[in-house]
């Protein structure tokens, strides 16, 4: 059976985010897979300290009432994928990657992360 030790060992992603002052400022960090473990600090270090705190309650509290604990998948994203897409599509973007002379990778890369607002979320880290 997995045990308080187990679960603390298991690389749970934290989300860190700076309070606005209606919120009462500060920093408030959470482990979204982990529903309600959330805390906060003065600082960025303070509210992870505390968040990590607040994890090993949150999973000694399931233990104790049996209830299941998730735990986070394996990054096992090689950074490759296949994707199907129309003829025409294909053409447009290479096209668009010619024009910018940059390599259709490239370009596709470049696109997709300013879709999903990538550049912005590393901005936060």
């Amino acid at each position: 059976m997995k045990d308080i030790n187990y679960y603390l060992t298991l690389n749970y992603e934290i989300k860190l985010r700076k309070l606005t002052p209606e919120e009462g400022g500060g920093w408030l960090a959470e482990i979204p897979l982990l529903p309600g473990c959330m805390s906060d600090g003065e600082t960025p270090e303070d509210a992870i300290n505390n968040v990590i705190d607040a994890k090993k309650t949150w999973i000694e509290a399931c233990l104790e009432l049996g209830r299941p604990i998730p735990e986070p998948a394996d990054d096992n994203y090689s950074g490759q994928l296949r994707l199907r897409m129309p003829k025409s599509l294909h053409r447009t973007l290479a096209e668009k990657a010619k024009e910018e002379k940059i390599s259709l990778n490239q370009y596709i890369n470049y696109q997709l992360a300013r879709g999903v607002g990538y550049n912005d979320k590393l901005e936060q880290r």
